[in-house]
Formats: structure tokens, C-alpha cells, sequence
């Protein structure tokens, strides 16, 4: 969408007297199109209904906020399960995601400025005092130069924006002296021994207290680097230079992105993933708007808003031409090559690209912002959270959500965008989603999976920095606010940073006179300031218009996306021949394969294994392309194989005092009863077991009939464990890993498997739980001697655990009752069917007639192959070749690694360090008073 000159600027004219409406439109405060009116039938939400929202918001962060106050801080991140602060080093590694914690009460300066936006202004000030007097920043910690500079600079920046604008107001903050912005230039002075490279692009970690090349600093031999690592550093680090007046801020960052820019791919203007800090060469060269890069993009053109340069807004133009006429595939945008960008890269798509719609709307693009944001929230209506990852036809990829902001970001632009009510709705599902099933006593916990409902002891600061920034102004009135959100402009990180910044402290040239940029067509954007008036059109019926074909996508279609070189060549040469579409009794394929230098061999097994020989392409063009058809049949061959594998299930604790908040997630056994055919589960109390082994006869059946069984991991066989439990009258078992310290959060899936014999005979279901996941049952148990739990497919909602509960009841009543009548009979009922329903035909079953496949054989530096064979050493009967293509079907993939275990561990003692339910459960009493009078109304 072309963007004309604003009223008061001719068309061309740039610099400070046309940066107000731009700003309006950078913010998405966009007064003119909020005028518009609801589509017939979508109704406008009542001023009430928008103020009721609002408040539960600031209840919602209330909760959040207070919890880590109390029982974390000073530590960097509340764990919301346990109750207790996550400090580095003391919790189990988490790999890269521990860089962002450095000891300076992270989730705090995250928070500061939200304080503000939440008109909470005496937290706020509170708030700035404690870390003045307590954060240490000279800690002997390697940290991530990208995530300290998003969340703890531009924190830090933030909070001190707000608090001179609440000084300059004259009732708080008065005295305040600019104590933040000094903690902010003293880390930022941290941060640039990482910038000691040739390229200028940073090195990805610090050491904050003996920086890169130190003997102790323990980093500074990394030589990769994410372009967004490197890309996004221009706001925090040029709003510290115009703070302060300190240029060399603003000069490593700019000196970064230029690298970047001129290391672009010539032909196709995109960047890729990853990239060598030393060489500039590309490492992954494929390229989207998700994880990796994201943040590039929008740091390029925020920075011509905030500093008022040029050259970055013409460098967004070019890339995001690119991004259009490559990877955007209305509603899809899908990663390709940089090199080929008529090539997908793959075929999934990850959850950080859900922030690309809000930037649309600050470019002025609005059509595909709707269309992308509506497929994206048909995918959260589906499993409630968008996943980290999901495929083109819409199933789950990766499983997690850490309650990541970007999607309730791209809502709040397109509300204030297109003043559709159909936005409010959008943040109204969001904040039911995040009450009804990520909510817990002690905060609100990610997701570990969104298809069972389980959770993570995880509440990440990114969480309180913006996810109730976006929602509550999303229903906020101008009234509402203390200050002018139109005065400032969000960072990646939604810090604020006041866009009086552009004409402060004026450092360095604004154009880059030696950057050559690429022709561009200039009817795709113009380079002046948008008129706000003219960016939609008058019809109220717009956004709903767009809307409307995208409402069952998810449900009912299977895109997978027009390809470029299809749209494009029309009828012309064929694109190559892609993995998902390969057919081996296809005569016109086996063709294409010969002409790769691709070879189809029958094996007598039945099996069919191809092998390419590059020399024996056509052409290095034909040979390229066979390289890509190989793995893309890799990874289509694991993911297959990992369809075969069970997904998670879930042990939510149904009793007092947690009624179904609390959601573990447990592995799965190849043996016993099928809880994804239970569409009730299995619920009951739990006992431990005597011996806690389970290898042997069970001492207590009295203390285990009717109940489901804890026991030790250990000493025999799981299917040994199942019969003995069984046999004493148990209707469910759990098993307890033996391993100290083991958690879902760092572990692959396990998957209890079968002792080799016919496992018919056990009918109860078995679940697995590692150490920490355990011991929160353990520890419920010593605090309150009657801990109900519901083992299932996927966690239930309270609504529903409470309506059966009813039913219960009102069923035992009137069994009681009964037997009091003369000549009753009693019905006929078996213990291991307690708790269970009759079978029911899985939801979302594969219905896909897909070729078991294998992974690739070894094979020389000039060869390839893949057996298109099962072979998994659990597997029975013949392998089965037919057609590659996958079928569009509801179920979900399974890219969790499983670990399946046939031999017990040899532990033999249980280690019970655990920490008290009563320290755990201590402050929870308020909460719970609370939810018990929302069940009693539910009731």
C-alpha cells in the first residue's frame, strides 16, 4: 500500500515537521481509522465491558507481579510451580535460554516501565529504589549480549524515560537524579568488549564482569552469530548515546547493522539466520521473519522513527519488498533459500513470526496483517496457545508456549489500526486462555505442551514487560493513561523510549553515503510520511472482508502454500520435485530423480532406498537440487518416525487446594490402557506403594485398592511394576524417576516400554514422571494426606473436573440411597475400571497412508541414501513401502525427542530432598479463598 504525504508535508518531504504522523502511525494510534465502524453483526464492545477487561488485566498482573516480588526476587525469574526464584546455577541447565539470566533481578527491570503503563506509579517508584539499592551488574556471569541489551538495557532505559516524565509532572519521582540511566551506561560499557571483532558484529555472549577475551571471562571463542543477535541493538543503544551524549554507543550499533546490510544476498535483498562474525559469511542461509532474524526487520525501520535517518527506512523498504515477493505466502510466511528463494526451506513455521503483522501495520500494509493474524489466531483457537512451531497444515511442531507477547502485539496494532472491535474479542480470548489454563497460585506458568494442557516451571520477565502492556492498552482510553503513549516508541522488548530522542545529542551523519542501495520499483512504497486519512478505505466492512475466507482455515483445509515458481512460471518449466510429493510408481518422477543424479534402488526386503550421486547429475544446477530432494527426505523420514512415537499425557492435581491449576506433564507406556480412547481419564487418590520398588507383591493393598499407585523407578521392568500394582486392586500407576533433580523442562519425552512379552493382561495406565515433576505430588501428599489426581490425554478444565465431580456425588448419593431399599441389586464392576470411561475413537487420529521411512545411510562426501523402511526395534511385522506425500490430517506431529527405556535403573534409594509443601503453599492462602468462591459460583 503506497503511503501519501501528511497534511503539511509535500509529497517527498522528510525530516522533523513530518515525523508526528508518522509517529502516529508507528505507535498504531491511529485516531482517523479508529473511527470506524463495527461490522454488521460483530457488535462494538461496551465502554463497561472494555473498563472490566482493563481491571482484569491489572488483576492478572497483580498476580503475576506480586508473586515474583515475594517468593523470588532478588532472583532474575519467578518458577511459578515451586514457588521459588530460578538463579543461574543453582537450577539445572536450560542451555542458551539460561543466558539471559545474570543475577540482576531480571524480571524486575523488565517490569519497570509496565508499572507506569499500569498507572501503578507508587510500585513503580518502590520499584526503582530496589534496584538501585540491590541489582549488582559487575557479576562474574556470561550472559547473551542480544538478551541483555532487549530486556536489561532497554529496561533500564525505559524505566528512566518514565520516571523523568513522571518528575516533570512534579508528584512522584521527585528524587529521582538519573540513577538508572548511570546503571544503564555502566552496563552498556559491559557490553562492548563483545564488539572486538573485525566485521563489527558482536560476539553473542559477555562476560560482564571480565568481558570477551580474558582469561576468566569464559567466552570469545564463538564465531556465529543470529542476524537479529547482531541486528537488534540500534534503539537501546542510540537512546543511550542521545541520554547520555556518549556517542560510541550508537556508532558499534550502526556499525553492526551496516555489516549486516552489506552482507545481504544481492539477488534476492534477504538475509539469513546465521552469520560468521569474523567473515560475514552466511552459516544458515535460510531466511524468514521468525526466530533468528525477526527483530532485524523491526529494528530497521523503528530506528528511522525514532532517529529520523533515512537510510534505515530505505533499507527496510528493499528487504521488505523482498519479504512480500518471497516468503510471504498469504497467510503463510514460510523460511527459504537466500541463494533460491523460490524454494521453501521448510515446511513449518515458528511462533516469534506472529509480531510480523504489528510491523505491517507500522509500515502501512494492512491487508496481509489481517490475513496473517487471523490464520495465526484460528491456530490458537485450535490448541488454545499458539505453539512454538507449527506446519503448513497447521499441526504442532513444537509443543511449548512460554507465554510469549508477540501475537497479543500485533492485535493491539491492528485494533488501534482499524478501530475493529473484532480486535477487543481477539485480546478478550487471550486473557481467558492465559486465566482458565496458564494461571497457577504463584503466577502464571508457560506451557510445556498446548496439546495436553501441561506446564513448565517457567514465567519468563518477557512476560510482565509486555504481554500486560499490549493487553491492557489494547483496552485502554486515552482517559485511562498518565501520560501520552503517542510520545514514545516500543522497543522489540516493548520498553519506551521517547521519541524526542530524534533531535538530542545529534552525534552521528545521518545518511551513509557509501551504502549503494538497490533500485527499487517505487509504486510498491513511497518514502514520504503517511497520511493517516487515506490509509483505509471507508468501508467498515475491511478487515472483515479479508477475515472472512481465513475462518476455517486450520480446520478444514490443508495450504500448503502456492509456490513462487509455480505463480510465477505459470505454465513454463516445472518446479523440482519436492520430497513431500514424491511418488515411486510415478514414471515422470523417477525421471526428474534420474536427472538429480538421484538413484531408486529395490531392495528384496521390499524396502526402496535411494542414493544420489552428484557427478551424475545433468547439471551442478540438477545436482543442487538433488542435495535438497535428499534431505528433505531425511527430515520428512524423521518426522514420520516421530508421528509413529505416543504423544505426552498429563497428571493434573484435582484437590484441594489446587483444583486442576496444577498440570505435570508425564510420559507415555507402550503397554496398558490407552488414555487418548478415555476421553474422561483415569481419576483418583494416590497411595504410595509398599515396596516403593513395585518389584515384588505389594505389602499395603488395602492402602493401594481403588487408588493409583505412586512407585520408585527402579529394580525391574515397568510392565513388572503394572502387574503387582494391579494385582493389589490399583485403578492407575505412577512411576517416579529415581534420578535427583531430572525435570520434563530439560529432558527429552520418556516412554515406559513393555518387558519383550505380551502386555494384554495389564489394563490400568501407567504414566511417568521425572524427579521434580514427582516430588510435587510427593511434597502435596506430606502437606495434605489426600492428593486427587486425573491422568488423561490432555489437562481438563476446572469447569469440566467440577461437573464430573458433581455427577459423583450426586451418583454416590443415590447409590446410598438404593441400598437401603429392600431387594436392590448391586451392579457388577471391576477395580482396574475405576475411575474410566468406556473406549471412545481418538480425536485427531492420522488418517495419512504414508511410507515408513528411515534416516540416512552412511554414505561418502559424493553420495546419499535414505531407506524408506521402518526401523524401530519396537515395530512388528514387514515394512511397508508406498507414496511419500502426507496426508492433511488433524492429528499432530510428535518433534519432541523420545527416549524409550526397557531396563530399570539400578538405583535403589529414594532421595527425598525436596522443598516443604508448607513454605511452598505458605502465601497461597488468599488465592485459594479466592478460587474457591469462583468454583462455588461455577457450581
Amino acid at each position: 500500500m503506497a503511503l501519501s504525504a501528511a497534511p503539511g508535508c509535500r509529497a517527498g518531504e522528510r525530516g522533523p515537521r513530518c515525523r508526528r504522523p508518522w509517529k502516529l502511525l508507528a505507535l498504531g494510534l491511529l485516531s482517523a481509522s479508529s473511527v470506524l465502524a463495527a461490522a454488521p453483526g460483530a457488535g462494538a464492545m461496551s465502554r463497561e465491558e472494555k473498563r472490566r477487561l482493563g481491571n482484569q488485566v491489572l488483576e492478572m498482573f497483580d498476580h503475576a507481579y506480586s508473586n515474583y516480588m515475594e517468593h523470588a526476587y532478588p532472583a532474575d525469574e519467578l518458577m511459578p510451580l515451586t514457588c521459588r526464584g530460578r538463579v543461574r546455577g543453582q537450577e539445572p541447565s536450560r542451555g542458551d535460554v539460561d543466558d539471559a539470566l545474570g543475577k540482576f533481578s531480571l524480571t524486575l527491570i523488565d517490569t519497570l516501565d509496565t508499572l507506569v503503563v499500569l498507572n501503578k506509579t507508587k510500585e513503580f517508584e518502590e520499584a526503582v529504589k530496589k534496584v538501585i539499592k540491590d541489582v549488582n551488574l559487575d557479576n562474574d556471569i556470561v550472559v547473551s549480549v542480544f538478551e541483555t541489551n532487549i530486556r536489561v538495557l532497554g529496561g533500564l532505559l525505559g524505566g528512566h524515560s518514565v520516571a523523568i516524565m513522571l518528575k516533570e509532572k512534579g508528584e512522584y519521582m521527585q528524587w529521582y537524579n538519573g540513577e538508572l540511566l548511570h546503571m544503564a551506561k555502566e552496563l552498556g560499557y559491559k557490553l562492548l568488549p563483545a564488539f572486538n571483532t573485525t566485521s563489527g558484529l558482536p560476539y553473542p555472549r559477555v562476560n560482564l564482569k571480565f568481558g570477551v577475551r580474558h582469561p576468566e571471562a569464559r567466552t570469545g571463542t564463538e564465531t556465529d552469530t543470529c542476524t537479529a543477535c547482531a541486528g537488534t541493538l540500534i534503539l537501546e543503544f542510540a537512546a543511550l548515546s542521545r541520554f547520555t551524549g556518549t556517542s560510541i554507543f550508537e556508532e558499534y550499533a550502526r556499525k553492526a547493522l551496516d555489516f549486516i546490510w552489506e552482507k545481504r544476498q544481492r539477488s534476492s535483498n534477504l538475509v539469513g539466520v546465521t552469520i560468521n562474525i569474523h567473515t560475514g559469511d552466511w552459516v544458515r542461509k535460510d531466511s524468514g521473519v521468525g526466530a533468528g532474524i525477526d527483530s532485524y526487520y523491526e529494528y530497521l525501520l523503528k530506528a528511522y522513527v525514532l532517529l529520523g535517518d533515512d537510510s534505515f527506512l530505505e533499507r527496510f523498504n528493499t528487504h521488505y519488498d523482498a519479504i512480500m515477493r518471497y516468503i510471504s505466502q498469504p497467510p503463510l510466511l514460510l523460511d527459504v533459500h537466500i541463494h533460491k528463494p523460490m524454494l521453501n526451506a521448510r515446511t513449518w513455521m515458528d511462533s516469534l513470526l506472529a509480531f510480523f503483522p504489528g510491523l505491517q501495520v507500522l509500515k502501512g500494509d494492512i491487508r496481509p496483517a489481517i490475513e496473517t493474524h487471523e490464520m495465526l489466531y484460528q491456530v490458537i483457537k485450535k490448541h488454545n496457545f499458539l505453539p512454538e512451531a507449527f506446519t503448513t497444515d497447521f499441526r504442532v511442531h513444537w509443543a511449548q508456549h512460554p507465554l510469549r507477547p508477540e501475537f497479543a502485539e500485533s492485535t493491539y496494532f491492528l485494533y488501534k489500526a482499524t478501530g475493529d472491535p473484532y480486535y477487543l474479542e481477539v485480546g478478550k480470548t487471550l486473557i481467558e486462555n492465559l486465566n482458565k489454563y496458564a494461571r497457577v497460585p504463584c503466577g502464571f506458568a508457560a506451557m510445556k505442551d498446548v496439546r495436553t494442557g501441561s506446564h513448565e516451571d517457567r514465567m519468563d520477565s518477557f512476560f510482565l514487560a509486555e504481554m500486560f502492556k499490549y493487553l491492557y492498552l489494547l483496552f485502554a482510553d486515552k482517559e485511562d493513561m498518565i501520560f501520552d503513549i503517542e510520545d514514545y516508541i516500543f522497543t522489540t522488548e516493548a520498553h519506551l523510549l521517547p521519541l524526542w530522542l530524534s533531535t538530542t545529542n545529534q552525534t552521528i551523519s545521518k545518511k551513509n553515503t557509501s551504502t549503494e542501495y538497490t533500485e527499487l520499483d517505487d509504486s510498491n512504497f513511497d518514502w514520504t510520511c503517511p497520511n493517516t486519512q487515506i490509509l483505509f478505505p471507508n468501508d467498515p466492512m475491511f478487515a472483515q472482508s479479508i477475515r472472512e475466507p481465513l475462518k476455517n482455515v486450520v480446520d478444514k483445509s490443508c495450504p500448503r502454500g502456492i509456490s513462487r515458481v509455480e505463480e510465477s512460471l505459470g505454465s513454463g518449466p516445472k518446479p523440482p520435485l519436492r520430497a513431500r510429493d514424491f511418488m515411486a510408481s510415478n514414471p515422470e518422477h523417477l525421471e526428474i530423480l534420474k536427472k538429480m543424479g538421484v538413484s531408486l534402488i529395490h531392495l528384496k526386503d521390499g524396502r526402496v532406498q535411494l542414493v544420489q550421486h552428484a557427478v551424475q547429475a545433468a547439471s551442478s544446477l540438477d545436482a543442487e537440487d538433488g542435495l535438497r530432494f535428499m534431505q528433505e527426505m531425511i527430515e520428512l523420514s524423521s518426522q514420520q518416525q516421530k508421528e509413529q512415537q505416543l504423544p505426552p499425557r498429563a497428571v493434573q492435581i484435582v484437590s484441594h487446594p489446587f483444583f486442576g491449576r496444577v498440570v505435570l506433564t508425564a510420559g507415555p507406556a507402550q503397554f496398558g490402557m490407552d488414555l487418548s480412547k478415555h476421553k474422561a481419564g483415569t481419576r483418583g487418590f494416590v497411595a504410595t506403594i509398599k515396596p516403593y520398588n513395585g518389584c515384588s507383591e505389594i505389602t499395603n493393598p488395602e492402602a493401594v485398592k481403588e487408588k493409583i499407585a505412586l512407585m520408585q523407578r527402579g529394580q525391574c521392568m515397568f510392565a513388572e511394576k503394572a502387574r503387582n500394582i494391579q494385582k493389589a486392586g490399583a485403578i492407575g500407576g505412577i512411576v517416579i524417576d529415581d534420578n535427583e533433580g531430572s525435570s520434563s523442562d530439560t529432558a527429552p519425552l520418556f516412554q515406559m516400554a513393555g518387558d519383550g512379552k505380551n502386555t494384554d493382561d495389564i489394563t490400568i495406565p501407567m504414566l511417568f514422571l521425572f524427579n521434580k515433576e514427582g516430588n510435587i505430588i510427593l511434597d502435596a501428599i506430606r502437606e495434605y494426606e489426600a492428593v486427587e489426581v486425573l491422568l488423561s490425554d490432555k489437562a481438563k478444565d476446572r469447569a469440566t473436573i467440577f461437573k464430573d465431580l458433581e455427577m459423583e456425588n450426586m451418583d454416590q448419593k443415590s447409590s446410598e440411597n438404593d441400598s437401603h431399599k429392600p431387594n436392590s441389586e448391586e451392579a457388577p464392576s471391576e477395580s482396574q475400571d475405576a475411575g474410566a470411561v468406556s473406549e471412545e475413537p481418538e480425536e485427531g487420529g492420522e488418517s495419512s497412508a504414508v511410507g515408513d521411512s528411515a534416516p540416512l545411510s552412511p554414505a561418502s562426501a559424493a553420495s546419499a541414501s535414505v531407506s524408506m523402511a521402518d526401523q524401530d526395534p519396537h515395530a512388528s511385522g514387514p515394512a511397508e513401502t508406498s507414496a511419500v506425500e502426507p496426508a492433511c490430517t488433524p492429528g499432530d506431529s510428535q518433534p519432541q525427542e523420545q527416549n524409550i527405556q526397557t531396563e530399570a535403573s539400578s538405583k535403589a534409594h529414594w532421595d527425598s530432598k525436596v522443598q516443604p509443601m508448607e513454605s511452598i503453599l505458605a502465601d497461597w492462602n488468599e488465592d485459594i479463598e479466592a478460587f474457591e468462591m469462583m468454583e462455588k459460583d461455577e457450581l
